[in-house]
């Protein structure tokens, strides 16, 4: 697959086939691909926090918030929900700034998903405080962000957008959901 089909193919997903079981080797393959990606000074500071268990994905689930754009929409409903979990960790053992190390994490840990046929989502509004605590991490871990992971149940159609157009997703009444993007003249600063 080429890189620009993998990209259009990592949307930020938020509906899944819950049932459809993600393989801890899978997971694992994901942190690895964050492993093996740049990190800033080669610090290495990020930690991960896996789960395939329904209980614990239980636990995560309850402490996300979901598409701030949806307004009239809570988040998945049971049998839409992930069906694995990765929460990106800063270790705080290593290092006190982790850059922007998470990101990059997080995307190459996304392209993998797409290599294996399955979607997710980055999720950076979390109630970290109760995350922490319920799953019990110590101290010196600092929750950056959680990727839901599954088996897409949805269709995310990207769209261009006319200069001054608005950004915000949407869905329509297929439920199928518009992400709009600028056009790539409006992005590039030194061409008219």
């Amino acid at each position: 697959m080429l890189m620009e089909q993998m990209i259009r193919q990592n949307r930020s997903y938020r509906r899944f086939y819950q049932d459809y079981h993600i393989a801890l080797d899978n997971l694992k393959y994901f942190v690895n691909l964050a492993r093996l990606s740049p990190s800033a000074r080669n610090a290495q500071p990020l930690k991960y926090y896996i789960s395939n268990e329904p209980e614990t994905n239980r636990t995560i689930f309850s402490a996300l918030s979901w598409a701030g754009y949806l307004t009239d929409w809570e988040g998945p409903v049971d049998g839409e929900q992930p069906s694995g979990y990765i929460v990106i960790l800063g270790d705080h053992a290593l290092a006190d700034d982790f850059f922007c190390d998470h990101g990059i994490a997080a995307q190459s840990m996304l392209l993998g998903a797409v290599e294996k046929g399955f979607g997710g989502c980055i999720v950076a509004s979390i109630d970290r405080e109760r995350m922490h605590r319920e799953l019990q991490l110590a101290d010196q871990y600092e929750i950056l962000l959680v990727i839901a992971l599954g088996k897409p149940r949805e269709t995310v159609k990207v769209e261009n957008i006319e200069r001054g157009g608005d950004i915000k997703y949407w869905r329509d009444d297929h439920q199928i959901h518009h992400v709009p993007k600028r056009k790539l003249e409006d992005i590039i600063v030194n061409l008219d």
